[in-house]
């Protein structure tokens, strides 16, 4: 299992096991075991404000400030909850904000005539948007829910199979365990790797001279690029009479002018030019007809 895998698994965890509690200065549940006086004044503005703004008509001009008052009064409820996935991958103040949004959605949608507390209602909606932001945002390539859910199981699934059969279980028995086929188990375990991508500028490891990934990656070759042409060229040259097959050996591959070929051969420059002019367009023609058949 990769390391985003298990962090991913714990996350789960996190939101389906929070305990349905508040701090104490913003809760409707019970108070501890030693309240202090202003927990409990805190407490019951808190409850006022719900009742307030249920009683208030959605025109009333007091509704927006006592809505405002409400958010304020449990912010720090938000924050408690944004605090128990910090450090897993993604800024506190990000989850915050996700958390805070949430509070505030709660508040809009929460109804005081059902008589349910307003904790019950805001922190499952809050821990909702967070465990969103994780599974919509936190990836670096976007992998499909389906997957993302199966990493999840696959978590899960793991530590149990590992006590009842004694071993880490294969991918053939996480398969059975989870009536999925082997190849989705590989697909949803690879997809752990697209949780946190590796920068290019990261260091290679156990190199001390500063080497970067991006350094280790491959470049066009242009003499690759050529390997197609030169390849075409090879039986058109030799079918070229053997002087003008020299002549070109010497221009392009000896990187010779025309009169040091002219002095070589022992013939003249204008007579080299003619030469090399009609090799080339012997070679020309023939490039022409091969690409017509393709």
């Amino acid at each position: 299992m990769t390391t985003s895998l298990d962090r991913s698994a714990r996350i789960d965890d996190d939101v389906t096991t929070v305990e349905v509690e508040t701090p104490a200065t913003t809760t409707e549940s019970a108070p501890a075991s030693t309240p202090s006086r202003a927990a409990k004044e805190a407490d019951a503005a808190a409850k006022a404000l719900i009742a307030a703004l249920a009683d208030l008509p959605a025109n009333s001009p007091d509704r927006p400030r006592v809505r405002q008052r409400l958010i304020e009064a449990y912010l720090p409820l938000a924050e408690h909850l944004a605090r128990r996935f910090r450090n897993r991958g993604e800024p506190l103040d990000d989850l915050v904000q996700v958390a805070c949004l949430a509070l505030v959605k709660s508040v809009d949608g929460y109804d005081h005539s059902r008589g349910a507390a307003f904790t019950s209602y805001a922190i499952p909606m809050i821990l909702g948007e967070l465990k969103r932001h994780f599974r919509d945002k936190g990836w670096n390539v976007r992998v499909p829910r389906r997957l993302q859910e199966l990493r999840l199981d696959i978590g899960k699934a793991s530590g149990d199979l590992a006590q009842r059969l004694g071993h880490s279980p294969t991918v053939a028995e996480l398969a059975a365990h989870l009536s999925v086929g082997e190849d989705d188990i590989i697909e949803a375990m690879e997809s752990g790797h697209a949780y946190r991508a590796l920068s290019l500028h990261a260091p290679v490891a156990g190199d001390e001279s500063g080497t970067e990934l991006a350094d280790m990656l491959g470049d066009v070759d242009p003499d690759l690029e050529n390997v197609e042409n030169r390849e075409a060229l090879r039986p058109l040259i030799a079918k070229l009479p053997k002087r003008e097959q020299r002549i070109i050996v010497m221009r392009f591959f000896g990187n010779m002018t025309q009169s040091q070929i002219a002095a070589q051969m022992g013939i003249s420059q204008m007579h080299v030019s003619r030469l090399l002019s009609h090799a080339m367009g012997v070679l020309r023609e023939g490039l022409v007809a091969d690409a017509r058949r393709f």
